[in-house]
């Protein structure tokens, strides 16, 4: 599969996995929160107590409040890819706290693909020296838990996302319906069907997490995503 993961589950009880709704679970009563409808994403070891934030956005401050509150305290943070609605900055002249609020109160790394590093630097106004630039393919260990990204770029030029105990949590590039829009700048219409090819590859039992709920479901397996969103008709698989 081109260097996708077996991930296969482990089924370790040890694996700490929140799914976060922006306007519900935190940010309530944050209009653009609610409109935007952000999954963030705790993971993390439960043994160690360590965790990274995926995408912390609009109420920073209050995602580390609830990962404490579970015990757990926050080690980095993964990010998807750049746009403000996932990690801080302005959209449409809306500011909107991200990742320099969280630096503020959690100094840790913020992991991004190479290629977005610039892009994440001008939207959050974050400097190079708090984010760590990656490969396709690396692995951020948290714990014992290992997570590992994979660059699927034509969202934004490095779009990413995070394989983790037969979990995919995806950001901008899959949805349960439809997948991220290519006429924003940086998106590129190709590279998102070979991102979208290479997907089709994963285990039909892995679990899909996108980045916002557009769907009644939350979450779904790869093997009904596959079979049933459109984005994937006339796909051949990435083998």
């Amino acid at each position: 599969m081109d260097g996708l993961p077996d991930n296969e589950p482990t089924g370790s009880d040890r694996l700490y996995f929140r799914q976060l709704l922006s306007g519900v679970d935190f940010a309530v009563g944050d209009q653009l929160a609610g409109q935007m409808v952000n999954f963030v994403y705790a993971i993390g070891d439960r043994d160690t107590g360590e965790c990274v934030l995926v995408d912390p956005a609009y109420a920073p401050g209050e995602l580390v409040d609830i990962v404490e509150a579970d015990g757990m305290t926050v080690t980095g943070v993964l990010a998807t890819h750049y746009h403000a609605d996932h990690v801080g900055g302005s959209m449409m002249g809306y500011p909107i706290d991200g990742i320099a609020a969280l630096l503020e109160r959690v100094d840790c790394p913020v992991h991004v693909q190479a290629e977005e590093t610039e892009w994440v630097e001008r939207t959050t106004a974050v400097g190079a020296q708090h984010l760590v630039a990656h490969a396709s393919g690396d692995v951020v260990t948290v714990g014992a838990v290992d997570i590992t990204l994979l660059h699927t770029p034509g969202h934004t030029p490095g779009s990413q996302c995070f394989f983790v105990d037969g979990r995919l949590v995806a950001g901008d590039t899959l949805f349960l319906d439809g997948c991220g829009r290519t006429d924003l700048p940086g998106s590129n219409p190709a590279q998102m069907v070979e991102s979208l090819r290479r997907l089709s590859s994963v285990p039909g039992e892995t679990i899909l997490y996108p980045g916002h709920r557009y769907s009644p479901a939350a979450s779904a397996t790869m093997e009904h995503v596959v079979a049933e969103n459109w984005v994937f008709q006339g796909l051949s698989p990435d083998r």
